[in-house]
């Protein structure tokens, strides 16, 4: 039999033939040598690791990530593209790839002296280097594991940012990347400073290759390629664009009310109309942090308005009336409040609606009457999400970012980027 080199997927097996291409080098870092009969001569076998990603993970993660879901909130339906006067969601979404990364448990906080730090102020380390199919979160993931090991760094810029990045790792073939920072000194950086860096907000000239480029395109396309969105050309007078149109009505429509089912809820309980679909990892958690990322985006406004003549007739959801509208505000301020804390629910009326409703609750102690149901629903929302955090922690055993004590640093560090972005109004 020939000597080649053949590919094969994860465990399964493999085939050679005679006429084999010639051994490649471009990016196939990892051979190995097969024992089997099959492979008496000893033919080199090289595979992907990205294929052997477990299936239990790729099974609860769900459809759309969190930005992708942020994004769709923001665009209008028809046109295609976002309000020209919304100067907070391209913050926004930074904060929302460190909060997917965290809930895919590829990086958390560090936890040692953590406490003496600010919950924003702590600093991130990369836990699990592997990729996640997702170039955005790729690329930081990328830069975040470069800063924290520079040896690291020399081998992506020979190989031009692309190929093998370094061969111990699960990095063997890189995200394409277009601008990869490369620094000399080992250094692990707070969450507030990543959110900043990743949004280009910084002063320091030898840190802005951290910005990311083209978020909101990059993020339409990624849904253009999963179904949701289609492309257009749109003539604005002066030059054209390509906008981003929904295309799947059901998507969005499902999305708007998820995340009305929970800012309009009246019991402690939260609704299973709210939530992904069973075996979808984080599911409480997940819906809390749509929540609070639209709340600081400022999409949340369009979704109240619902979907009725902008979409399908067969996908409408209603519109919310004035007073829903504005108690649903006051929900998600209320839910940001107590999640964007450590340990979740832990300094209770934090913001203004929580002491506005604090102080509402005790009027209506003192005239006899029933207690406010939409605080009892946040409380609810609470007791979910940490039941949630602790059936997950108990239940695998060499889980990453699990700190000594066992608090969940992963779940930690998405508490500090709502805490950043229960800030972005005095920030921007």
């Amino acid at each position: 039999m020939a000597s080649g080199l053949s590919r094969r997927r994860g465990a399964g097996g493999a085939s050679t033939s005679s006429d084999s291409p010639p051994p490649s080098t471009n990016g196939l870092a990892n051979t190995r040598t097969h024992a089997g009969s099959a492979f008496a001569g000893g033919s080199k076998i090289a595979y992907d690791p990205r294929d052997d990603t477990s299936s239990q993970e790729s099974s609860g993660i769900p459809r759309l990530t969190i930005m992708e879901e942020i994004l769709l909130l923001g665009l209008k339906d028809k046109q295609g593209y976002l309000s020209f006067w919304n100067d907070n969601i391209s913050y926004a979404l930074r904060g929302c790839i460190l909060i997917e990364l965290a809930l895919r448990r590829r990086i958390a906080v560090v936890g040692v002296n953590r406490r003496s730090m600010g919950l924003s102020e702590r600093l991130v380390e990369v836990v699990d280097d592997r990729i996640t199919g997702e170039t955005i979160l790729d690329e930081t993931l990328k830069m975040m594991k470069v800063t924290q090991d520079p040896q690291l760094g020399s081998g992506i810029t020979q190989n031009g940012g692309g190929g093998s990045l370094w061969s111990s790792g699960s990095w063997t073939s890189g995200p394409s990347a277009t601008t990869t920072a490369t620094t000399t000194t080992s250094e692990k950086l707070s969450i507030s400073t990543w959110v900043d860096l990743l949004s280009g907000e910084t002063w320091n000239v030898l840190k802005i290759g951290f910005q990311l480029k083209q978020v909101r395109e990059r993020l339409a396309k990624g849904l253009v390629d999963k179904g949701v969105l289609r492309t257009e050309k749109r003539n604005f007078l002066l030059f054209d664009m390509a906008t981003h149109p929904v295309a799947d009505a059901g998507v969005k429509t499902s999305l708007i009310s998820r995340l009305l089912s929970l800012l309009t809820a009246t019991t402690s309980s939260v609704p299973s109309s709210a939530l992904l679909p069973e075996g979808t990892q984080y599911r409480v958690i997940r819906a809390v942090c749509l929540v609070c990322a639209a709340y600081t985006a400022s999409v949340l406004d369009g979704a109240m308005a619902g979907t009725t003549g902008s979409l399908s007739s067969t996908h409408t959801v209603p519109p919310l009336g004035y007073e829903e509208r504005e108690a649903a505000f006051a929900r998600a301020d209320e839910i940001l409040g107590e999640f964007s804390v450590w340990p979740w629910g832990s300094e209770t009326g934090s913001t203004p609606a929580s002491r506005k409703r604090s102080s509402l609750s005790t009027s209506r102690i003192a005239t006899g009457s029933s207690s406010d149901p939409g605080r009892e629903s946040v409380l609810g929302l609470v007791a979910e999400a940490r039941k949630e955090m602790g059936v997950i922690s108990q239940g695998q055993g060499a889980l990453p970012g699990i700190s000594d004590d066992g608090s969940d640093l992963c779940l930690e560090l998405v508490a500090g980027v709502l805490e950043v972005l229960s800030r972005l109004d005095s920030l921007l």
